[in-house]
């Protein structure tokens, strides 16, 4: 444990994802069902902060990286006449390693040797334990271990306005159960967690025949999201809701609070839907689902990851380095339909 006595200010530097923005949520929750006085400042990125920033509690700086390095400087000047007891870097890159520096604090922790990317043991003069085998959110919560704080219940507490209430409305209503359907994930350079159009418009058709399901398609803006939008759209005759690169971040909460279940790849929305409590059919074969998968959701989700990684690197999974992701165009293919609609009918069995 790095402090002697309960922290009264506590600064987080977590820039993004959106995924791992409600892992530092939790985390940010922990420490404040622990030290119900602490005052919390949280650095974030812009994107990020337009899904949490209205959170009452929790003071945000938010830190826009378009901006270069103005932002920097700008930061600089926020921070020039605060004092915190300790900064918590939960973000191991090397722009967050810059900022964490930046945080006048006699304490400032991060990861481990094996989990500190980017040179972070330069920029801090703490590290929370090495532990093997850590989901994404339980690795953040040994920041909160690490300075004393005592793991409880899980909450993320995000607000969601009448506004964005009234928005889910009008596509979440009573009678059939809504299947919210966010079909792709970031694109970065060979992230190949996509699955196809062709495995998508089956899994929908069977849940608006088998359950008759309202159906709403979710996701950015991107050219990728909106072509399969317009194709799942074409392939459902307009039986559905497509709503891809049509709503805000919070607009997507509110949908996500409201619907009964959703399927995704591994993906921003996957851990939107278990801060809300909403279900997650996860599709898991490029990335490891025990490290990156919907936390409250592992019954329903899909789980092809040991099989890509024996086809498509040869290995085992206890062979290969502990997230390691598979890397092929072809790897998501070994999900199958039957896996899928399997999970759809063991969630409405339930």
């Amino acid at each position: 444990m790095f402090v002697n006595s309960a922290p009264e200010d506590i600064c987080v530097i977590r820039l993004s994802a959106i995924g791992d923005a409600c892992h530092a949520l939790a985390v940010i929750r922990t420490l404040q069902h622990n030290w119900p006085g602490a005052r919390i400042t949280w650095i974030i990125g812009k994107t990020e902060a337009s899904l949490l920033a209205d959170i009452p509690d929790v003071e945000f700086i938010i830190f826009d990286k378009s901006d270069g390095l103005r932002a920097y400087a700008k930061l600089r000047r926020t921070l020039l006449s605060r004092r915190f007891d300790v900064a918590l870097c939960m973000h191991a890159s090397l722009r967050a390693n810059i900022l964490c520096r930046m945080v006048p604090a006699p304490l400032r922790v991060g990861f481990d040797a094996r989990r500190a990317r980017d040179f972070q043991r330069l920029f801090t003069n703490r590290r929370i334990p090495a532990v093997a085998g850590q989901h994404a959110l339980e690795a953040m919560m040994g920041f909160a271990t690490a300075i004393g704080a005592t793991q409880g219940e899980l909450r993320w507490d995000i607000p969601i306005g009448d506004a964005d209430r009234q928005f889910a409305r009008q596509y979440v209503h009573g009678g059939s159960p809504t299947f919210v359907v966010s079909p792709c994930s970031s694109q970065r350079s060979r992230n190949f967690r996509n699955w196809s159009v062709d495995n998508y418009a089956t899994v929908i058709g069977y849940a608006q025949q088998t359950y008759n399901c309202r159906v709403i398609l979710t996701g950015g803006s991107t050219a990728l999201e909106r072509d399969y939008g317009h194709a799942l759209a074409r392939r459902s005759r307009g039986r559905l809701d497509n709503l891809i690169g049509a709503t805000t971040l919070k607009q997507l909460l509110a949908l996500l609070d409201a619907a009964a279940i959703i399927l995704c790849p591994d993906s921003g929305p996957a851990h939107m839907a278990t801060a809300v409590g909403t279900p997650v059919i996860g599709l898991y074969a490029t990335s490891n689902p025990d490290r990156t998968g919907p936390y409250l959701s592992r019954q329903f989700t899909v789980d092809r990851y040991a099989d890509a990684v024996e086809q498509f690197l040869g290995k085992r999974v206890s062979d290969v380095r502990w997230g390691q992701r598979v890397r092929h165009a072809d790897a998501m293919a070994l999900i199958t339909v039957a896996d899928v609609t399997d999970k759809l009918d063991k969630f409405f069995a339930s």
